[in-house]
């Protein structure tokens, strides 16, 4: 019995010891009722399960905007962001004029979001115009949806000035137009969404559709931006629905250990099944959708997986 409890001691303490070792990584994220913070979750519970030594967290936050100024202080590990607030992060521009965030790096694209202009079915709006003189939730302050919106409305004509600008999130985006606060509101989310589902239950909606001029015009700023098609039935009595799609991507600092990132995007495409399982904007994520859509220069960690894939990468993704 002497000789047994100093090894108990000793199996305790080395049990305590590798609780401890455990390192967590922070994932920014968005609001609840966006797809970012599931996302989010669902790739800190691959961390946990798939790389020794490490768990991983979602954390709300601001989203696209804020998100990249977390990863360029470190006070994120990872974080989701808007392919546009990407590169305008690293490139030093728009949002980020003064200030470039040259050390953010990609681990690479998951899936394309879409900007959805929500309306209840009553409101008289039916088109991008109608919002002239009407009160209009352009998303959080700091978000990707707010970049995203002020590019396509002032790409048409349409400027802050021209009607009552609301900085809500999803939910209270979904909130204020179930009660009758606001008459529109703008997502720039992978469909479908939570907080638009929940809206979509409670009262009539109606996403408007955007016109082949206004996508054009949209691209001519903004050159990530994409037509989407958004299906029938994405939510409850809405048809199909064209308007404009964007990449989001996953971003960390250079500073990274390499082999840490080269894990991260290993499980990233060699476990996306578990990413499915919890959102469907997953199954977009593969590497070549990755590789096509990325804006900005790899972390060589995610390199050398893509590279060990065979794939073909786009220059612009070196350093």
């Amino acid at each position: 019995m002497r000789r047994l409890l100093p090894a108990l001691a000793l199996g305790l303490t080395m049990a305590v010891g590798s609780v401890q070792a455990q390192t967590t990584l922070t994932i920014a994220t968005g609001g609840t009722g966006g797809v970012y913070y599931p996302i989010g979750g669902g790739l800190g519970e691959m961390i946990g399960r798939h790389i020794d030594g490490y768990t991983g967290v979602a954390e709300v936050t601001g989203a696209s905007v804020e998100n990249m100024g977390l990863v360029f202080r470190e006070d994120s590990d990872m974080a989701l962001a808007l392919a546009d607030t990407v590169l305008a992060a690293y490139q030093g521009s728009g949002p980020f004029e003064g200030r470039q965030l040259d050390s953010i790096r990609a681990i690479g694209s998951i899936y394309p979001n879409a900007v959805q202009l929500v309306t209840l079915s009553n409101s008289g709006i039916t088109s991008l115009d109608d919002l002239v003189g009407k009160r209009v939730s352009v998303g959080a302050p700091g978000s990707g949806t707010e970049v995203n919106a002020q590019a396509l409305l002032e790409a048409n004509g349409i400027s802050y000035s021209d009607f009552s600008p609301q900085r809500l999130n999803f939910n209270e985006t979904a909130d204020a137009l179930r009660d009758g606060d606001i008459d529109a509101g703008f997502w720039s989310v992978g469909p479908p969404t939570s907080s638009i589902m929940s809206l979509a239950t409670a009262r009539s909606i109606r996403v408007i559709e955007l016109t082949d001029e206004q996508i054009a015009n949209a691209i001519d700023v903004e050159p990530v931006f994409a037509p989407y098609d958004m299906p029938e039935g994405t939510y409850e009595g809405v048809g199909p629905i064209r308007t404009i799609g964007i990449p989001n991507v996953l971003v960390i600092n250079e500073a990274m250990d390499e082999e840490l990132a080269y894990q991260i995007t290993r499980i990233l495409f060699e476990h996306v099944d578990e990413l499915r399982a919890i959102h469907p904007s997953a199954n977009s994520t593969t590497i070549p959708f990755s590789l096509g859509a990325t804006p900005i220069p790899l972390h060589p960690g995610a390199l050398r997986y893509y590279e060990e894939t065979g794939a073909s990468i786009p220059d612009r993704l070196r350093e």
